[in-house]
């Protein structure tokens, strides 16, 4: 059996203001639109939340407001932690546990490529360290290396808490291989490549889009977890066709993740910001205006 919930995560992002401190009340908005929405597994500090740009003190301030809106039987928030190093990861996961946080979130250190030993170690080490917690594993290219099935098979042998993995890969052979070699964990996928995962085993959707239209991101979960392949699938790719006509107007700039999503929190009714914390830029009020008219002619009926 896998180690964590069949789910719907969900990313939240950080309002910042023009001297990049966070708009508390903005925040606590939404997430309590996502609670409010039925999405229970909320995130904060991945890379749509800037979790590799905040200093201590912003880390510090964000996972307090998080805390305080996520108090209640029934809410299951996840605090991630990037870090070059070890310590600098087991210091922020300790801040946060000593608030009360026993989810978290972690990527491989990324200065360079840890090689079998050391993504040993680092796992043995942060997880070790907070035998009371649980850990899911950020697998993506911007930590140079990403883990495939036996990798986890391996490391999950000897590192009890650490219960599910998030990827962004759009490779179905390599969500194959993760829930082949590797299926007592728990694998986010992409609302894409979700439907994929299903054909395999329980799996769950890592949600780029619920905050804007959480009721096909609640059917095509559905369908994928009670079998209905063909019904997934045609939602799936219905998503896939939305993605391509909405981020039409942003193609020729590689952003980062949280540009994307600060966009679609703030079409989904969110008075947010889209400015990131430096160096990072975030799309122009041009840009999303033209991403919005996509949405309004062409998707009205998606929205909610």
């Amino acid at each position: 059996m896998p180690r964590f919930p069949q789910t719907v995560l969900m990313p939240t992002v950080c309002p910042w203001d023009e001297k990049e401190q966070l708009i508390e009340g903005t925040f606590r908005e939404l997430v309590r639109d996502l609670l409010a929405k039925g999405f229970n597994h909320l995130y904060v500090f991945g890379t749509c939340g800037e979790g590799y740009a905040v200093d201590t003190e912003r880390f510090r301030h964000v996972v307090t407001v998080f805390r305080e809106e996520t108090r209640g039987k029934g809410i299951f928030p996840q605090v991630g932690a990037i870090g070059l190093s070890t310590s600098n990861v087991v210091e922020r996961i300790g801040l946060a546990h000593s608030l009360g946080f026993r989810s978290f979130q972690i990527s491989l250190p990324s200065w360079g490529v840890l090689d079998d030993g050391e993504a040993m170690t680092f796992f043995r080490d942060v997880c070790g360290t907070f035998p009371d917690s649980t850990f899911l594993h950020y697998n993506l290219m911007r930590a140079k290396r990403l883990l495939n099935g036996a990798d986890y098979r391996r490391i999950s042998e000897r590192v009890p808490n650490l219960v599910a993995t998030k990827n962004t890969s759009d490779s179905v052979l390599r969500i194959s291989e993760l829930m082949t070699n590797a299926p007592d964990l728990r694998h986010f996928f992409s609302e894409a490549l979700y439907p994929h995962g299903c054909l395999l085993g329980e799996c769950s959707i890592l949600s780029s889009f619920g905050a804007l239209m959480p009721r096909r991101t609640w059917q095509l979960f559905n369908a994928g977890r009670e079998g209905r392949s063909a019904e997934a699938f045609k939602l799936a790719s219905g998503m896939a066709s939305f993605v391509n006509d909405f981020l039409a107007p942003t193609r020729g700039r590689d952003a980062v993740d949280g540009a994307y999503d600060k966009m679609l929190a703030r079409l989904a009714g969110i008075d947010m910001p889209m400015r990131l914390l430096s160096p990072y830029e975030c799309f122009s009020e041009e840009v999303y205006q033209q991403c919005r008219k996509v949405l309004l002619e062409k998707y009205p009926e998606w929205i909610g």
